[in-house]
C-alpha cells in the first residue's frame, strides 16, 4: 500500500468510530497515506463516546493529516 492515498470518511455513527480508527491505523501501518474526511457531526458534536476535539486529535495522530471537514 506504500504510495497509495486513501480518503477515509467518518460520519456521526459515534458508537463505531473507535472500530473505524483501528482500521485507519492498520492502513497507515501498511503504508497508506490517509486523508481523513469527517462529517459536520463528527467535527462539532460531543457525545458520551467522546468529544469532537478528542476525535479530531486521534484522527490527526493516526493519519498525520488534519481532517477535511468542508468541501
Amino acid at each position: 500500500m506504500k504510495g497509495l492515498t486513501i480518503g477515509f470518511a467518518l460520519t456521526g455513527s459515534f458508537c463505531t468510530l473507535e472500530r473505524f480508527l483501528l482500521q485507519m491505523e492498520k492502513l497507515v501501518e501498511m503504508g497508506a497515506d490517509i486523508v481523513p474526511v469527517i462529517s459536520c457531526a463528527v467535527d462539532t458534536t460531543d457525545t458520551r463516546f467522546g468529544t469532537a476535539k478528542e476525535w479530531k486529535k486521534r484522527i490527526r495522530e493516526i493519519s498525520v493529516n488534519d481532517a477535511v471537514a468542508t468541501i
